[in-house]
């Protein structure tokens, strides 16, 4: 017989461990996610690791006029 949990918490979760590791084990792990999302950045921008600079999406068209193309390279018309 297994005990419920929500009459005795303490006792299934000892239970669980025992009779059934794979699954306890895959549920504390589990749970650590959505806590670790919450602990980590502030403790990282403590330390002083800030986020990276955003990679840029387009290259920087330069200013002023445009250098004329070789001869040969230009496309045809």
């Amino acid at each position: 017989m297994y005990p419920r949990f929500w009459s005795q918490p303490i006792r299934y979760l000892r239970w669980a461990a025992h009779e059934k590791p794979a699954i306890f084990y895959s549920i504390v792990v589990g749970s650590m996610g959505p806590i670790t999302l919450l602990t980590v950045p502030p403790i990282r921008r403590r330390l002083g690791d800030f986020d990276r600079e955003t990679i840029p999406l387009t290259y920087p068209v330069p200013e002023g006029p445009r250098k004329p193309v070789p001869e040969g390279y230009d496309d045809p018309e």
